[in-house]
């Protein structure tokens, strides 16, 4: 499986757009390193159907997005409804699907590449800020002097865009960068600026290593981890200290995470490959067709078969 490149985000847009691709691209953009670019949401939403929705997969890309309407969004294990204002974050490692319940959106989403935001340019690492960490909180409510204020930052990206100034994608990746930072200031003080113990750092080193195992981008590929024992032993912990110490850090056990990532794995491939069931089994480490299935239909009450249709 792939994930949506640029050109293929580009074909979607024109498409539901109902505009030249050229429109859609700023000048100049070819000279810049990384890619970057803007877009108003009630000018791409306008004339589509209010089901029309953003698929569940990865995409090649970073996204940062201030939506107003009514909106549900679905990020990896967690699922948001949005009643008026919110601020997205979305990084390339974790699928995510985006639903609006209504016709009224509004609001404007940016775009770029890693290689935009590279730390030689920035100054950062963007997947080691919290924002976009795996196992973060990426969706948040914010108020109407909030949106305001955001809104008011991807004004100044919306004309910056279209200026001649030389210097004018090093001032967008500032803008970006103020966008990251309102974004962590809205997070718990926990995320910002977590404790330091061992049981903290046994936890996010699994979460890193779960991660890691994904995603899975062949019917040959196979997951190296795939037990409780399996990151235990790479953690070089007893198995049932790191049950405990991610049940006080997650409120879920070992089990129950590797079950939760496996699952949300398989839901992408089931939806968005043409690789057969044996073929998805085995790469998500299932000895046999039936386990899979069991396996599958206990996490979601569905039948890969069922699900795939």
């Amino acid at each position: 499986m792939q994930s949506i490149s640029l050109e293929e985000f580009y074909d979607q847009l024109a498409t539901g757009a109902a505009t030249e691709l050229s429109a859609l691209l700023p000048p100049g953009i070819q000279q810049e390193v990384g890619h970057f670019n803007i877009f108003n949401v009630a000018d791409l939403f306008r004339g589509r159907e209010k089901t029309a929705a953003m698929p569940y997969d990865r995409r090649a890309y970073y996204k940062i997005s201030l939506i107003s309407g009514r909106n549900r969004a679905e990020y990896a294990d967690k699922v948001i409804e949005i009643e008026r204002h919110a601020l997205l974050f979305a990084t390339p490692k974790v699928p995510y699907h985006w639903l609006p319940q209504d016709a009224a959106q509004a609001g404007s989403f940016c775009i770029f590449t890693p290689e935009f935001l590279l730390p030689a340019k920035s100054g950062v690492v963007l997947d080691e800020l919290p924002i976009f960490k795996a196992g973060g909180y990426p969706v948040f409510a914010v108020s109407e002097p909030e949106s305001a204020e955001i809104g008011a930052i991807f004004a100044k990206m919306q004309r910056e865009i279209t200026s001649d100034y030389a210097y004018k994608y090093d001032l967008l990746r500032n803008y970006v960068l103020e966008l990251v930072h309102f974004g962590q200031k809205l997070q718990p003080a926990t995320a910002l600026y977590p404790a330091h113990t061992a049981a903290a750092r046994v936890t996010s080193l699994f979460i890193e290593l779960l991660e890691r195992q994904f995603p899975i981008e062949t019917p040959q590929q196979r997951l190296a981890l795939r037990t409780a024992k399996d990151y235990a032993d790479r953690l070089a912990v007893h198995v049932n200290h790191l049950n405990k110490v991610l049940k006080e850090n997650t409120g879920r056990t070992t089990t129950d995470l590797i079950g939760g990532r496996l699952t949300q794995e398989a839901k992408i491939l089931l939806k968005q490959t043409s690789w057969n069931i044996s073929e998805i089994s085995a790469s998500l480490g299932f000895a046999e067709v039936a386990h899979f299935s069991n396996f599958f239909k206990r996490q979601t009450s569905f039948s890969p078969a069922a699900f795939r249709r």
